[in-house]
């Protein structure tokens, strides 16, 4: 039985649910506030899907609004065990920020829910699965994982750029194992954080399946990190209007070993000539939209062994991976 993966539209947003073969559950971010409670319904409606009535843990990468905002409706509308996140938010200039991180802090006052707050290297108790926490709060893993730590030779094809002041460099990222497989989600986390991670030695060795930091947008995704884990495949969940530059979908368009990169919704800013083929589009755009604001999600089902398929719900197409 493999593990599911709902990538939820949440328009530029990210919330991705992971459930196990045994109805375990983890959910990666909760999306944005307001809208109508719109980011909310369509996690239920995800959790639903995946015959849940509840949620096991939830992990916020960080404090930002189209990560952490939707945690207010999300509860109120699905029950909550356990919040997994890397502690107090560090970015107290920008109010947006500060205001997301106080509205959290409000649900957690309730004393309805367990709290987790790890550090790197820590394995997450999360049940059928294996998840090792890379990135919190600034902080990296120290050593490289077990098989990982060869020298990194797409160092030399990556800038280096100044440190990143915001929550996007505390990003809460986590490395997830099913059997073979493995799953990569480093949140927002930054090109300067990268770099650390990944150079001069790689400390992640390959991954399976990648889940594009910081929505496809250019602060993140530098070929240190995507061409050295050389990921099978990748899931962007950006925006039409928010995420997938043309720089970072150029850097896939060549990373090796990369079978597809799937796209939440086509990039206004990458165009024709950059985003990927419709097909492997959930949310198409202009004239050739279904429908405007639909929805639709891609989900990934991961097994053991290694294969990954993806169903684009728009198009009702599965595409298979074999190992």
């Amino acid at each position: 039985m493999p593990l599911q993966m709902y990538f939820i539209d949440v328009e530029g947003g990210q919330s991705t649910l992971l459930v196990t073969p045994e109805h375990r559950s983890l959910l990666i971010d909760t999306g944005w506030p307001d809208n109508a409670g719109r980011d909310a319904d369509r996690i239920v409606a995800a959790a639903k899907d995946a015959g849940l009535t509840r949620i096991d843990a939830v992990l916020l990468t960080h404090y930002h609004v189209d990560h952490t905002g939707g945690v207010p409706q999300l509860v109120a509308k699905i029950p909550v065990e356990t919040f997994i996140y890397h502690g107090p938010n560090r970015e107290t200039g920008d109010a947006t920020t500060v205001q997301m991180a106080t509205a959290f802090e409000k649900v957690l006052a309730t004393g309805k829910y367990k709290q987790i707050i790890p550090k790197p290297g820590d394995m997450l108790p999360i049940p059928g699965l294996e998840v090792q926490v890379i990135s919190a709060d600034g902080k990296l893993i120290s050593q490289p994982l077990p098989g990982a730590g060869e020298a990194n030779p797409y160092c030399a094809q990556s800038e280096v750029r100044s440190a990143d002041q915001t929550e996007n460099a505390r990003s809460l990222g986590v490395r997830i194992t099913y059997g073979k497989t493995r799953i990569l989600d480093l949140g927002d986390l930054t090109w300067d954080k990268e770099r650390e991670l990944m150079c001069p030695a790689n400390k992640l060795g390959h991954v399976d399946l990648l889940v594009v930091s910081h929505h496809g947008w250019y602060q993140s995704s530098s070929p240190a990190l995507v061409y050295a884990i050389a990921p099978r495949v990748a899931i962007m969940d950006n925006g039409e209007q928010k995420g997938g530059s043309t720089p970072t979908l150029e850097t896939f368009a060549k990373a090796p070993g990369l079978e597809a990169l799937w796209q939440l919704h086509y990039s206004q800013e990458g165009g024709a000539a950059n985003n990927v083929a419709p097909a492997r589009i959930a949310n198409l755009t202009g004239p050739v939209a279904t429908k405007a604001d639909a929805g639709y999600f891609l989900k990934a089902s991961v097994y053991r062994n290694g294969e990954i398929d993806v169903l684009n719900t728009r198009t009702g197409a599965e595409v298979k991976y074999p190992q």
